[in-house]
């Protein structure tokens, strides 16, 4: 089993690694495999709705190392959480364009995966990055992994957020907690549910 974490932070061994290093170290004393994905911090390419993606079946047009890499290490990953400081009360913008464009392109990948999320801030605006983040899981049918608390630490330097002993715990109890719902689902015996044919409806009269 393996769970992969997303480090959507431009800073590379920041805030936001240091939070996603406590949850992986949880994995590890639980027998799960972890790697800290990072988003890097250049520019990164926006959806553009050209629906290339759906229409070819070969996911999104823009091919940079970014997108595939992403896509292959989900398509090998069991479960995922995603790390991301807060800006102005909301994700950073870099990564919310390549969650837009690889939970559109390549939804397969992430169908009924364990999920959760785990936000940084200095002081505020955590629980409604938390909440922007919990919608991709939501719209993917992905189970949402919940800890004791919302899934925030807090701190401006990563020093800072070690003395946060409260939210590392959370983290801990995050990792915990993914690492039972993971060794639960592999005991299988259940099918996944039957998917429908999806219906889309657009409100025009």
């Amino acid at each position: 089993m393996k769970v992969l974490l997303v480090n959507g932070s431009p800073h590379r061994e920041g805030c936001t690694f240091t939070a996603l290093s406590e949850v992986a170290g949880a994995l590890k004393n639980n027998g799960v495999e972890s790697e800290i994905f990072w988003i890097g911090n250049r520019a990164v390419q926006g959806c553009i709705s050209c629906w290339k993606c759906r229409e070819t079946g070969n996911g999104c047009v823009f091919k940079e190392k970014l997108y595939t890499d992403f896509v292959t290490k989900m398509k090998e990953s069991d479960g995922l959480v995603i790390g991301a400081p807060v800006y102005y009360a909301g994700p950073p913008g870099s990564l919310c364009a390549i969650l837009d464009r690889v939970f559109f392109s390549a939804t397969e990948c992430f169908l009924h995966k364990p999920a959760a999320c785990a936000v940084n801030c200095r002081r505020g605006g955590a629980s409604a990055a938390f909440d922007r983040l919990n919608k991709y899981f939501t719209i993917c049918q992905m189970p949402v992994v919940s800890s004791q608390y919302w899934n925030s630490t807090h701190g401006f330097t990563p020093d800072e957020v070690r003395r946060d002993l409260e939210g590392l715990q959370t983290m801990r109890t995050l990792g915990n907690n993914m690492a039972h719902l993971l060794k639960s689902l592999s005991q299988g015996g259940v099918p996944l549910p039957q998917q429908e044919p999806r219906v889309s409806t657009n409100f025009i009269s």
